[in-house]
Formats: structure tokens, sequence, C-alpha cells
């Protein structure tokens, strides 16, 4: 059983419409879903990808009206976006034109890269890497050479590195390939990865004891997912995770996708989710995203749901 990579990674933000407008406008992403919290339909869960929705490509968003991050260890604390090899002087050079908060270009655990916050001091870092690439957006406001290709690797912060490392590698079956020091001079980062998918494929743990405990919030993450193929891969995972006795939500249907969720030792929130049946299912792939989608089991309550949503675009 072999995971496939970063599947996407879900944060907070307390603006939906000024989020909405800085991954389109300024990171030039393409909005492929506008649904709702299926958990609680009052909040918006907007999802941002390449130019079809590809699995491993977007970043999603809970609209909820939460206090700012504090930053600390048990949290997700960097999401990689990869670019491609010889993109980073352009994107130094888009942000700073447009007034976006970002650092210099260096290189880290090989790659060349540039760390960025967006308006709520989300924390991304842009990754030259020539792994897996999205399909490029024809609207986006960057242009298809230098557009976003998907995420990875990913960086999640804990005070230990042991208890994390044994889920990894004996439940999830993530191999520890590598270290290198932290950039912010905090502890090692461990790269664990998930096959031959390069950045895409990999988890980045930072063990950092000294730094306080993080408290979600705004600008912060709420989970990563990993990907499965499909529904039958998905219930080999959860008869697994079972068997090593991880507490888990049980298999979850997302409509878009199916979901397995569970936590790491260091309190981070995994999902497992599958790459079908992806976001065309209930809407053509041309128009994707510019309406309100809801799943079937939800449709009944649009008028409801809408009349509680604030206007986005």
């Amino acid at each position: 059983m072999q995971l496939q990579g970063i599947h996407h990674l879900t944060a907070i933000t307390a603006d939906a419409a000024a989020n909405n407008r800085f991954y389109t406008e300024t990171l030039g992403m393409r909005r492929v879903k506008k649904t709702v919290n299926q958990d609680d339909t009052s909040a918006y869960h907007l999802f941002f990808a390449d130019g079809a929705g590809t699995p491993g490509t977007d970043i999603t968003f809970f609209d909820w009206p939460a206090a700012r991050e504090r930053r600390g260890t048990n949290s997700i604390s960097r999401t990689g976006l990869r670019v491609a090899q010889d993109s980073l002087d352009y994107w130094a050079r888009r942000l700073r034109d447009l007034g976006v908060s970002s650092g210099t270009i260096t290189e880290l655990d090989g790659r060349a890269s540039l760390d960025v916050e967006d308006p709520e001091g989300q924390r991304l870092r842009l990754i030259a890497a020539p792994d897996p690439v999205g399909q490029p957006w024809a609207h986006s406001t960057v242009p298809a050479d230098h557009q976003i290709r998907g995420l990875g690797p990913i960086t999640i912060s804990v005070p230990d590195l042991a208890p994390t490392q044994a889920l990894l590698t004996q439940v999830m079956n993530m191999h520890k390939a590598r270290d290198y020091a932290s950039p912010d001079g905090e502890g090692r980062v461990h790269v664990f990865d998930m096959g031959p998918g390069g950045a895409a494929a990999e988890l980045h743990v930072a063990v950092q004891p000294g730094l306080p405990m993080a408290r979600q919030g705004a600008g912060g993450v709420h989970h990563v997912a990993f990907r499965v193929p499909g529904k039958p891969e998905l219930t080999e995972w959860a008869a697994r995770v079972a068997q090593f006795r991880v507490p888990n939500s049980g298999e979850v249907e997302r409509y878009y996708f199916r979901s397995l969720y569970f936590r790491e030792p260091g309190g981070n929130l995994f999902e497992l989710a599958t790459d079908d049946p992806g976001f065309d299912v209930d809407e053509p792939r041309d128009t994707m995203g510019q309406g309100l989608s809801l799943p079937p089991f939800l449709e009944g309550k649009r008028a409801q749901i809408e009349a509680e949503l604030k206007p986005l675009d």
C-alpha cells in the first residue's frame, strides 16, 4: 500500500472575499469549486487549484470568523506551492510589485524557494521543482509557464519526532529520506516521502520542542490530505488504520472525493482522500467554480444556505 502524494491542504480564512481575490488574482490560481463546509454550512469552502482541478494541486479554505492563528508547534506550518525551475525570479518581481510580503530566493533542501505570506499571514513557500505538472488555466493572471503547478512539500511542526515518525513509517508507509536545518533556526526538519513524486509527495516534519503550542485560527492550516486512487484503496487504508488502533473518523462521503480522518501524535489532522470522482462530477469543467455547488444531500437546503453566505465576487 502506497500513498500517492499530497491531495489537498485546507486552511482557515476570516475574510473569504479577500482570500478569493488573493488566490485567484495575485497567485493566479483557478477557483475550481465554490461550496460550503459540509459540517458547517454557514461557512464557504473554497478550492483553488490548477486549470483542471487536478488532485494534488488544490489549496482550500474554510471561511470562519476566527482570530488570527497563534504560531507554534503542533501545527501544519508551511505550504509548498510548486512552480517551474526558472519561475522564482518572475514571482519575486510580481510579489514585490503587488506589495505582497515575501522573503528572498534561497536554496532549501536542495531546491530554490521563496517564502510568501498571504494577507492573513498564511505561510506559503514557492518551490522550484520539476515534479508533476498541473494543467495551466487559460484565464489566469499569471502566464502559463509561471503558474503554480501543485502542492508540496507540506511542513508540519511537532515537539517530538519519534511518535510522529512511527505513524508515518509504520502505519502510512512513508520513507524517511533525509533531514536538514530548519530555515528559521529552530530545530531540524525530517523529510518523509511517499514514493517517486518528488516535492509533490513529501511531508517535512520540523522538530521544534522550544516553540509554544500553536492555536489554530485565521492564517493557519486546518488539515492536510494525502492521495489514494479510489474507494477500494481507501477502504484498505481504513482497515489498516483501525488495525493499528489509530482513532479515526471511518470513511466519510464528501461527494467530490471520499475521506478518512485521523490525527498524528503531534495533534495535526490528517486526511486520506480519493482522486475520484473530482470537481466536475456536478458541473462542466469549463465553468466549475463559478456558481455555488452543493452535494446532493445539501441541495434541498440551497435557499437557506445561500441566504446565510456573504457575496464573494
